[in-house]
This record gives structure tokens, sequence and C-alpha cells, in this order.
């Protein structure tokens, strides 16, 4: 069958690209080699640990906090079992809401692993041995990314004792002591589930500071955060060995700067360095298609690649390996597909980290204005200053607004605190229309809510805060 897009992967890019595409009238097929749709993020990756975290935090905040609030319990009991079936059957229903949409839009879904054999021909290999070949007028690539490991260090992963991502939200019980190997925003994010259920967590961290590329003031006080909840994070230490011992593993690791190695002993090691591009088996080479040094899809501004009718969006090309700027990758290739103007802002996408509390940030940094030779003006708001913060005893963090010098347009805003995550929002949607610091202050926010310290934060950056 002939198919005017057909897309390989059917991740948060790839099935949002194909139900586009389909609602702008082309003809659509989606190959996947899962037994079902979602991509890592669905199955493996945001939704599953998105649900441990929410129901460890529940299990935390049992545990810790609400006797202050006049709510007296018992100690919590942990019941795992039942928290993983949480995890599964919100991972159900978002998997089988993708192949509703499909089915909805009249998408082709076609099981197997796809792999180009040539500008507008994709040959699938199926379960049982046999291969099916579409046409098509466009190829959109959306395999998405896979764990990165650790360079120049073998890893034997068992995902028992020696884990990625996949297995650390698969445990069948809480470990005494989890090291984890990277202290990016995988590692803190499922570091603190485990934690939170009562687990030991080092973390081993190759730079001077966790959640490289966030903004370096909110990365330093989450750190401080994060030691008084119990972590041990080794800052500039390069692993040198991942092994399984008698009664669980050894890390070892060596000063970046220069000193002696030392090890630390875990029942539970998860290695979460990052991920790396997917493109194994596609038969890019064979079809002529170029990658980068770090193994990604060479695209230009159109998502194109040097083959014409083949793109790529997501993990697969440059930017940022998240969800959500792959599903406006995908919205944006498949209007171009139908003939109109599809575009990404990538200074405008926010990230999330969802620890307790979160970090949200949106736009540039501190370090990345003064690298450009920007001349900015900082505003700051802490939530120790806010009236809902302190009524729900969460006045942890702050908000930070970065505005032109000159201009006071807003260029990056970053927030530690509860709810970090739904908050970022406002400033994204304010620099999207070219928004000032000014603007955003004068915008009358609801009270009593959190959102009142992002213009808080707003006047402190032209003005002055009314409440502090």
């Amino acid at each position: 069958m002939a198919y005017d897009v057909v897309v390989i992967g059917s991740g948060p890019g790839g099935y949002v690209c194909a139900i586009k595409a389909a609602q702008l009238g082309l003809k659509v097929a989606v190959v996947e080699k899962r037994a079902t749709y979602g991509g890592t993020c669905l199955n493996v990756g945001c939704i599953p640990s998105k649900a441990l975290l929410h129901a460890s935090e529940m299990f935390a905040e049992v545990g810790h906090g609400v006797s202050a609030l006049g709510v007296e319990v018992d100690k919590p009991k942990l019941n795992l079992a039942k928290m993983m079936e949480h995890k599964d059957t919100t991972v159900a229903a978002n998997v089988n809401g993708v192949a509703f949409l499909f089915k909805k839009n009249k998408i082709d879904g076609i099981r197997g692993t796809g792999r180009i054999v040539s500008a507008g021909k994709v040959s699938v290999a199926t379960e049982n041995g046999g291969s099916q070949e579409l046409e098509t007028k466009a190829i959109v690539i959306a395999t998405g990314s896979d764990v990165a490991g650790i360079p120049g260090v073998k890893v034997n992963f068992d995902e028992k004792v020696i884990i990625s991502s996949d297995g650390a939200i698969a445990l069948d019980k809480v470990p005494e002591r989890l090291v984890v190997v990277g202290g990016g925003v995988i590692g803190l994010e499922l570091g603190s589930v485990w934690s939170r259920l009562g687990a030991k967590v080092t973390v081993v961290e190759y730079l001077d500071a966790i959640l490289g590329g966030m903004d370096g003031e909110v990365a330093k006080q989450f750190g401080r955060m994060l030691g008084k909840q119990g972590f041990d994070i080794r800052l500039g230490a390069k692993v040198t060995g991942v092994e399984k011992t008698g009664k669980g593993a050894s890390v070892t690791f060596e000063p970046v700067k220069g000193g002696e190695a030392q090890s630390v002993e875990a029942d539970v090691v998860l290695i979460a360095t990052g991920r790396r591009p997917y493109t194994d088996g596609l038969g890019l080479a064979e079809a002529g298609v170029e990658l980068d040094e770090r193994g990604r899809v060479n695209t230009d501004g159109h998502f194109r690649t040097n083959v014409p009718g083949i793109y790529a969006i997501g993990d697969v090309i440059a930017g940022p390996m998240l969800a959500h700027k792959a599903e406006d990758e995908g919205v944006a290739v498949a209007e171009i597909l139908a003939g109109q103007a599809g575009h990404v802002n990538y200074d405008v996408i926010p990230s999330v980290v969802y620890t307790s509390p979160e970090i949200a940030s949106v736009g540039k940094t501190e370090d990345d204005l003064k690298k450009a030779g920007i001349e900015y003006k900082v505003g700051k708001f802490p939530f120790t200053a806010n009236g809902r913060a302190r009524a729900m005893l969460h006045t942890d963090g702050f908000v930070k607004i970065l505005a032109d010098k000159t201009t006071d347009k807003v260029l990056g805003v970053h927030i530690v605190g509860f709810g970090a995550g739904e908050m970022i929002h406002e400033a994204a949607v304010l620099m999207e229309f070219g928004g000032s610091a000014e603007d955003l202050a004068r915008t009358c926010h609801a009270h009593p809510t959190m959102s009142e310290a992002v213009k808080e934060a707003a006047l402190a950056t032209f003005f002055k805060p009314i409440h502090i």
C-alpha cells in the first residue's frame, strides 16, 4: 500500500506527527517495534517514572509532613507491589490511548522493525520472521534514544543489580543502598523515588555540579536540598568501573582533578548518564542519510535530511531530548508535509525536573547570557515570602527571572519550588510573545497562589517586589 507519510517510531514525536498528518488529510502509517505504542516515554520513561514519583511523594508526605498540618496517622506501610500496579495501570491507559487515537484518525499501525531501503521505501521485519514493504512519499525518522552507558567503561546490565532507567521503575524491593551514576534529570528523579521509599542514595557525578546545563544557582541550592533529604552527592568524580559483587555491586571512581581512587558499595547501581540517539538497524548508511559527530541525524531548519523525502525529529536529531520538543517537531514536520509552514521556537522550550521540590526553566541561563555578552537584569523572589507556600508548608525554593537590561524583554525564567512544572508555562507564553518583565509584573495574579512568586520576581526585575 502507498502512503503519504510513513513514520518510524511511535513515541511522543512519532505518534503526534502521525496524528497531525492524518488530521491534515494525509494517508499515514506508523512502524513500531514494541508491542505497545508510545515509545520510551509512555512505556518505560516519562509516564511510569512520574507515576512512581507522585506515589513515593505521597508516601513521604504521609510519613513526614502531614503531622505539622494537624493530621495524625500511624507510620505508613509501603506496598511496593500496589505502587507498581498503579504505575502499570497508568502506562496501560496512556498507550491504549495512543492506539485509540490511531484508530480514530485512520492511521495504519504496523508492528515490526523498520528499515529504510531508500527514499520512498521502508521495509518492515515482522515478529513472525516475515517482511513487508511500504511505499511512501515521505519518511519521518522518530526512533528516539537509548541508554548511553558510561564512556570507556564496560557495563553489564542485568536490570536487577546493575540497572538502567528501565530497571529502576521495576524493582521488586527497595534497595538499602542505591548508587546512581549520573547527577542529571533521570538519575535525580529515580534516585528520589527510592530515597523516599527508604534507600540510602549516593550520586556520583562527573561534573562539578548536578543538573548540568541548568541555571547554576538553582543547581547549587537544589543540591543542598537533596543533602537535607539524605542524598550523598559526590561531584567531580569519574567512574572507572562498575562490577557485581557477592552482595550487590561496587562502583569505583576517581577525582576528575586528580587524587586517589575510591569505591562505594551498593545493593543496586543505577546507570543514568544520559541517552544516545537510536539509529541501530535503520539502514541510514545504506540509504545515504548523514549523521553528525554525536550519531544524530543531520537535518536542516525544516527537519529534512540530506536525502530528499526523508525527515527526522525528536531525540534522534540535535536539541534537548524532551518529549514535548519532539511533539512540537512532529506537528511542524506534519504541517510542512501538508504544504503548510511548520515551525518550532527552540528558545522557548521549558524543561522540568520532577523531584521534590520541582525545578523548571525556560530560556537562557545566566551563564548563557554572560557567554553571549548580553547585559541583563535579575529579579528573584523566595517562596518563604509567599502566603500560599507558607500555608502548604512548601516554602523551599525561589523564582528567578532574567530580562534584557535595555529592553526588559524576558530572556529566561528559572523556578525551584513546589509545582514549578506548572508555573513555568506563564513564562513560556510571555516569552513566546516577546513580553517584558513589566508585562508580567503588571498582570493580575490570583491570591493566594504560588504563582504570585512569579509576579513578584518580575517586579524585582525592573523595580521592587512588594512582599520582601
